[in-house]
């Protein structure tokens, strides 16, 4: 009789575990392809579009107001136009890695703002005073 309640209590023990990990596992699996999955209703007509379009576009977007290249193809064409012509073309990359710089510059000025700006109202969310 003995025997027979300790090995129930092991089975259902051993079930309680079983069913904890699958569970765990089932979460895991569940918040990861929330995670990865990219569902965003307001540019639903957007993803329709491959990807490689999407990040040109991105790309052009991002500095219009630059005239450097962002593609390779781009980039090889202004290197054709000044093939022969050493002393242009590294004029043209000084310019291009300036503006570049400058550009990269603002994006991580404007990041740390924003990231200063989100700790400051979260801690004074969180604080008692």
């Amino acid at each position: 009789m003995k025997n027979l309640i300790s090995s129930a209590i092991a089975n259902t023990i051993s079930s309680f575990k079983k069913l904890s990990i699958e569970r765990l596992f089932a979460a895991v699996l569940v918040g990861i392809l929330v995670l990865v999955t990219n569902v965003n209703p307001v540019n639903a007509a957007q993803s329709d579009r491959p990807i490689g379009e999407r990040i040109a576009e991105q790309q052009h977007q991002s500095s219009r107001e630059s005239d450097r290249p962002k593609t390779t193809g781009e980039w090889n064409r202004q290197a054709r136009e000044v093939e022969g012509e050493p002393g242009e073309r590294l004029e043209r990359i000084g310019e291009q890695s300036a503006e570049a710089f400058k550009q990269f510059g603002e994006g991580v000025t404007k990041s740390i703002q924003e990231t200063a700006r989100d700790v400051g109202s979260g801690v004074k969310e969180t604080s008692p005073f």
